[in-house]
């Protein structure tokens, strides 16, 4: 009798991803330090190839400075509003104001074929055309207005990563800056 052959992972969304070329890629938050769960997300590599490897390097720690690997591993979300989005990725400041990729301080919009169509879609955040660097969203809804503005490369892969997100998205937040009152940390990231 043959022995059945084991999968990489036992989930199936994961691995019909990985069967179309895409990586897979995670984020574990906690919330003011209690763990809220796992955020898998879909890199479309097949649309946006140059986007989904600058975000999947700072997911996995590959990027180095010097002999120290920079990524998402323990930044925050350092913006949230509800039905819109949750915004993070800026492990330079922490804040928003800070940019880098693997390319330089900033790379150009590769496309802007995909769509903001609902929730859980990974899209760059900018600060105009062409100013691509660490920091990203995942929209909470449908954001067409952002399209051909911002450049989606992913998606949020399974409901169980969808509830991660809205867990996000109603923490408590200042009114005007959007800031969470209570800490949002992504505590661990890389590649499924």
């Amino acid at each position: 009798h043959q022995e059945p052959k084991m999968a990489l992972s036992a989930d199936p969304a994961v691995l019909e991803a990985i069967e179309r070329g895409n990586p897979v890629v995670f984020f574990d938050i906690t919330i003011a330090g209690v763990p809220a769960g796992r955020i898998k997300m879909e890199l479309f590599k097949d649309v946006v190839p140059k986007t989904a490897e600058n975000f999947r390097q700072f997911c996995t720690g590959e990027f180095m400075k010097g002999t120290h690997p920079i990524g998402y591993k323990d930044t925050p979300f350092h913006r949230v509003i509800k039905e819109f989005m949750i915004q993070g990725g800026d492990f330079l400041n922490q804040d928003g104001t800070g940019r880098v990729s693997i390319y330089g301080e900033k790379f150009e919009d590769e496309n802007f074929t995909l769509r903001h169509e609902g929730p859980g879609y990974l899209s760059m955040a900018n600060s105009g055309v062409n100013t691509n660097g660490c920091q990203f969203f995942l929209t909470c809804g449908k954001c067409d207005w952002l399209d051909g503005k911002h450049v989606v490369f992913g998606k949020v892969l399974d409901p169980s990563s969808l509830l991660v997100l809205r867990k996000i998205e109603n923490v408590q937040t200042d009114p005007v800056a959007n800031k969470p009152k209570l800490p949002i940390v992504i505590t661990q990231s890389g590649e499924l």
